[in-house]
């Protein structure tokens, strides 16, 4: 993902809004099938992030690339969800996305996407001592990927009247680096989905110990009021109910289509894209808090 300062105009917004309210208007009449039975557990999320990190790097083209992508497929399949897999040359790599659907989904009815990136970045570019390793993406890439799979656990594959997909983007944190941009999964997956959802929440570096998740400024305000209310009501003290920073993330692609789209990031990770994104980074209260969060949001659909 890339960062730039934050801006919104206000007419924009205003115009954004109203839309969104439509939407969640018609969401709120499909209630989401959620198994409130199952609590999103901290250490599976945990766990998850340590089974990532057994493959060094996760970047197109190296072996852990490959060896993630599968893990992830048998995770999802393991678990019960239809596992589409959408690949693709960029340059010269092949790319693949990933989706989890409901169990028996047939694409024909609305649906929410909640996705991560799963790729780890070629070079710690802004490591001062050794930029040309490659970043471990303990938080860049395994943390969201994490809460994406214990919720896959916790809200379980049965199709219900408002669909729930699991996007694991690929080719997401390459901007920059040998004539790639950012986001290239995801703005394939844009392009080449047969139905759209209707609303995308994407996770992104999630896992800092030190959470502070700030309103992206590029994200849909309403949903974004939504989740954090939920959040603030949970007493998570990780999101922080104010606008910070605009993103370039996996979330954008899907908003320039005009679809409500939300990006929960803690952009303020000092170890991002340094070799020091390691496991040592990673709080499992960090994961719960994002991972209840949304467990709770969508129980309220």
């Amino acid at each position: 993902m890339s960062i730039f300062p934050f801006t919104i105009k206000k007419s924009k917004a205003t115009r954004i809004s109203v839309a969104v309210l439509a939407t969640v208007l018609f969401i709120a009449s499909c209630r989401v099938g959620v198994n409130q039975a199952r609590e999103f557990d901290a250490q599976e999320a945990y766990a998850l992030v340590e089974k990532q990190m057994e493959w060094i790097p996760r970047s197109p083209g190296s072996e852990g690339h490959e060896e993630v992508r599968r893990w992830i497929e048998d995770q999802l399949a393991g678990l019960g969800w239809q596992v589409e897999t959408q690949c693709f040359d960029h340059l010269g790599f092949e790319l693949c996305n990933l989706i989890g659907w409901p169990r028996g989904w047939d694409g024909s009815k609305p649906y929410l996407m909640m996705g991560a990136h799963y790729d780890t970045r070629w070079f710690a570019d802004s490591d001062p001592l050794q930029p040309e390793l490659p970043v471990p993406g303990a938080n860049d890439g395994a943390s969201g990927v994490a809460v994406l799979l214990e919720l896959a656990r916790v809200i379980g594959p049965d199709e219900s009247g408002f669909g729930i997909a699991l996007a694991f983007f690929d080719g997401e944190d390459q901007g920059h680096l040998l004539g790639w941009d950012w986001s290239v999964g995801s703005r394939y997956m844009v392009d080449h989905l047969e139905r759209l959802p209707e609303v995308v929440v994407v996770v992104d570096m999630v896992g800092d110990s030190d959470l502070q998740i700030y309103i992206e400024g590029n994200s849909d305000p309403v949903l974004a009021e939504e989740i954090w209310s939920v959040a603030n009501e949970a007493g998570f003290a990780g999101f922080v109910p104010q606008p910070k920073h605009a993103i370039i993330d996996d979330h954008l692609p899907f908003a320039q289509r005009s679809i409500p789209a939300v990006d929960i990031i803690d952009i303020e990770y000092p170890m991002w894209h340094t070799t020091k994104d390691d496991l040592q980074q990673i709080s499992a209260d960090s994961l719960y808090q994002v991972g209840r969060t949304l467990q709770l949001w969508l129980e309220k659909r």
